[in-house]
């Protein structure tokens, strides 16, 4: 029902297993009705990291509700360019909560921003030139670094979130325990509470994971274990484009 001519080889058979095991007939509304997000175009764009380079999964909730933002991975807003502005963050940033708030985090992480004080005249009072200056260019540290951005619901539509990710959790169960056969070293990372739901399954439980609440949070710049794990990442440095696909 799919095309998976975009995803990387290394999945296909992983992700034809785990459609197999979905209802079909809910899948079989996907292909006859357009209107959800992100589309079957862009549906599984995650997989497109190779299995080889995958070394952890951040799950977020749901895609965007916007067609011009949602793009198949989590926490990738598509309709988002620029991060800084004179004043702080662009205002397409400031709009994009979560984005926003995951932003702030990692520059708390750099200890560039002061928890007690995240504001746009703070942001703006800081030398971000040897940042990355382009939304792009942050997902694209997170995928060199094997950060498979996958939402627990790989589809939004007119139906609620946790009854929408209730469809997805057999997809999800059935991947993670292929990779439990394959790799138990790749990490977890539960954003909100339709990720955390994960947790409850056996499949999820060779896996170390980290659970958190959602970005869209204001809290979430505070979890210290977010930090910690963040930190060393240091994805607000500017590095070369990268190509996952080689």
């Amino acid at each position: 029902m799919f095309n998976l001519v975009d995803v990387d080889s290394s999945w296909h058979p992983i992700l034809k297993q785990a459609l197999k095991s979905m209802d079909p007939v809910y899948l079989k509304s996907l292909t006859t009705n357009s209107h959800w997000l992100p589309g079957q175009k862009n549906i599984f764009n995650a997989f497109k990291l190779p299995l080889s380079k995958t070394r952890y999964i951040l799950f977020g909730e749901s895609p965007y509700p916007r067609p011009t933002s949602a793009n198949g991975y989590a926490f990738w807003d598509a309709a988002v360019t620029s991060i800084w502005s004179d004043t702080g963050m662009t205002k397409p940033v400031n709009k994009a909560t979560s984005l926003r708030n995951f932003l702030k985090m990692l520059m708390i992480c750099k200890q560039s921003l002061s928890e007690d004080d995240t504001s746009q005249a703070a942001i703006a009072a800081l030398d971000k030139s040897r940042w990355i200056q382009d939304l792009n260019a942050l997902f694209n540290n997170m995928l060199s670094e094997g950060f498979l951005l996958l939402n627990a619901s790989l589809v939004l539509s007119d139906k609620p979130v946790p009854k929408e990710s209730r469809y997805w959790e057999p997809f999800i169960i059935s991947i993670l325990k292929e990779l439990s056969l394959k790799n138990t070293s790749i990490q977890l990372i539960l954003f909100g509470k339709v990720a955390e739901k994960l947790q409850k399954f056996e499949a999820t439980k060779d896996f170390k994971c980290l659970t958190a609440e959602h970005p869209y949070n204001v809290s979430f710049l505070k979890h210290p274990a977010v930090q910690n794990f963040f930190k060393p990442f240091n994805l607000l440095e500017n590095r070369d484009k990268l190509h996952f696909s080689e």
